[in-house]
């Protein structure tokens, strides 16, 4: 039978005319899973995506956000983010532009900033978190998700304010960098693994030790229950080491550094550490093997241009990482956790947190989360439920550290596809907004990135400036300096005019 092509064309036309009578069935929001509300049919268990005739023909308004792209040109000009001095170009810069210490009010609109929010029943706030920044030392630890990965945020926080209120040095490191950073050169040798409490791939130690740092690196094996002499015995001796080096890719305050601490734990068998600097012998001991927390020093009268730290043992004690400090005023510590919404710090034991705490003394610790529980809010009950489990975390925190200011920094904005256009998550805003009340009515301090982003809308924005990577969430390295100027700058306007102070 021969197929005329106009009973072709008829057929073609009859086919696409049925599917968009379809249209005219399909629901809008039909498909609702957590938050995605996609068109489509759905009716018990069986869902079908399928887009209405007025998404098909863009006929619904855009409801999304009212921001344009100049609205997010606009917030990234308010500030003007400081550049690295690399190896290459630091003496250039000393010599004909000075870093800028404090933010230049003459070329910023501070009406247009996303100020920081402070407790009502503490007005004292802003005014201790002066003191504490000027004083002699003043540790700040960072805990956060994968946004502050690879010192990202962190390091240029620590720069901007090493350089206005003194100090040096890269804080924390850990033993095995699983992520690649730029502030200091970490080669740990083989034998070495990594245990994080936040890690789902890695089953959870029972003695729940991870410290402040919520993470160990060993070099042998766990042993959950104690050896007897005759099993030690016929154990092999392991070697293992970490190499150590200030990075030429890094900002030059933290390229100084002499105080260096070795932090561990749960040591109960014999284990030698020897420590070389340029291949010479400096320092040679064996840890201490009582299990408890200790950290060792490691005192240089110049930063290592390559320090090793040898060990040698039967069963590895657990290290909780590396502090590389310029010796007193600002020093913060990066803490960063892939996939963490903030809420595993009351799993861990206590008292070794407790007393890892008595010895880095933090007067301020900020925190940053939200951004990874998002997508499994599915209504505001889980977000009062969430809230709450944060403020749960900073009130354990707050038992096992003394005088320590808090500051809570919110989800940047974020989008999930709906027909095919991405759209900030519906319950994101009330997310921030909860988030916010709650800190505040806990005595922790609120900056909204998702408000100093733009609000609703402006992580796509972002992204088609190149300031946010392509999977809607993490900022380039150009967004990462400009978000955390607007934090920095946000800061600094709360605070009194620094002290005066010796650059160390």
């Amino acid at each position: 039978m021969k197929i005329k092509p106009i009973q072709i064309s008829l057929f073609i036309l009859c086919v696409l005319g049925g599917l968009f009578a379809l249209m005219f069935l399909s629901e809008q929001g039909g498909m609702q899973e957590a938050q995605l509300q996609d068109d489509g049919f759905s009716y018990a268990n069986f869902a079908i995506k399928y887009p209405t005739y007025r998404t098909f023909l863009d006929l619904n308004q855009k409801e999304d956000s009212s921001i344009t792209r100049q609205d997010v040109i606009k917030v990234t000009e308010i500030v003007t983010p400081l550049e690295i001095e690399t190896v290459e170009n630091e003496g250039k810069i000393a010599a004909v532009q000075p870093i800028q210490k404090l933010p230049d009010f003459s070329k910023i609109d501070t009406t247009q900033l996303v100020r920081i929010k402070y407790p009502e029943n503490n007005p004292g706030f802003a005014k201790e978190l002066q003191q504490k920044l000027s004083s002699r030392s003043c540790r700040i630890i960072h805990y956060g998700d994968s946004q502050i990965e690879g010192d990202r945020i962190t390091a240029y926080l620590r720069n901007r304010l090493q350089h206005m209120y003194g100090g040096s040095g890269p804080g924390f490191i850990p033993l095995i960098p699983v992520y690649r950073q730029i502030s200091a050169m970490i080669e740990p040798s083989e034998h070495w693994e990594r245990y994080a409490v936040f890690d789902p791939t890695k089953k959870k130690f029972s003695h729940r030790k991870y410290g402040a740092y919520l993470s160990i690196s060993r070099f042998t094996k766990y042993q959950s229950e104690p050896l007897d002499s005759i099993a030690l015995d016929s154990l092999p001796i392991v070697k293992a080491s970490v190499q150590i080096g200030k990075s030429k890719k890094t900002y030059a305050k933290f390229r100084r550094f002499t105080n260096i601490r070795l932090h561990y734990g749960n040591c109960n068998y014999p284990v030698k550490i020897s420590v070389f600097s340029d291949g010479e012998l400096i320092q040679q001991d064996s840890l201490l093997a009582d299990g408890r927390y200790h950290q060792y020093k490691i005192k240089t009268l110049k930063t290592p241009s390559n320090l090793r730290i040898e060990f040698e043992g039967k069963i590895s004690a657990d290290f909780y990482g590396l502090t590389l400090d310029g010796g007193s005023r600002v020093q913060i510590d990066n803490v960063a956790m892939r996939g963490a919404s903030g809420t595993i710090f009351t799993s861990t034991n206590g008292a070794t947190y407790s007393r890892m705490m008595r010895q880095l003394k933090p007067k301020v610790i900020i925190m940053q989360y939200g951004g990874n529980t998002m997508p499994y809010l599915k209504d505001s009950t889980d977000i009062d439920k969430y809230s709450q489990r944060v403020t749960n975390q900073v009130n354990w925190i707050r038992k096992r550290t003394k005088n320590t200011s808090f500051i809570f920094i919110g989800p940047t904005d974020m989008c999930l596809p709906v027909n095919g256009k991405m759209e900030t998550y519906p319950m994101l805003p009330y997310l921030n907004k909860k988030l916010m009340e709650t800190c505040l009515e806990n005595n922790v301090a609120y900056w909204s990135m998702y408000d100093a982003m733009g609000g609703k809308g402006s992580m796509k924005l972002w992204v088609d400036e190149k300031l946010t990577a392509k999977d809607y969430m993490h900022f380039t390295w150009k967004g990462t300096k400009i978000i955390s100027e607007l934090f920095f700058t946000a800061l600094y306007l709360d605070l009194k005019k620094p002290m005066d102070n010796d650059e160390l």
